[in-house]
């Protein structure tokens, strides 16, 4: 089993900043062959994507909401994908969620989701 468990969120005034980091353990240490992505939900609204990465960081995208504020990267070494986060207005306050994909050296397939790290953006 993929255990994903993020960490970073907190209040922030608007136009400040906070990285995120997202954990993931299993057995057979698989992390760096997974590709991650992070999802955001508002209170009230469905989920969003936000931005995902490839397994080796070939491949990055981020969504043209947040594009230009927000960094996706990842540390193979550390089992741990980032996510950074400039100039944050309260458009952006919401739970983030990370997920690692459930198939190996695919970009989607999104399967272990973590409990998610709540952003809240004060005006």
């Amino acid at each position: 089993q993929v255990q994903v468990a993020e960490s970073g969120g907190g209040l922030v005034q608007t136009g400040g900043s906070l990285r995120l980091s997202c954990s993931v353990s299993d057995a057979d240490n698989t992390f760096s062959q997974r590709a991650m992505a992070w999802f955001r939900q508002a209170p009230g609204m469905g989920r969003e994507f936000v931005a995902h990465i490839s397994h080796d960081s070939n491949v990055v995208y981020v969504d043209e909401p947040v594009k230009g504020r927000f960094t996706i990267s990842r540390d193979n070494a550390k089992n741990t994908v980032y996510l950074e986060m400039s100039n944050l207005n309260p458009g952006d306050t919401a739970k983030y969620v990370c997920v690692a994909s459930g198939v190996l050296f695919n970009l989607g397939s999104w399967a272990y989701w973590g409990q998610g790290t709540q952003v809240t953006v004060s005006s």
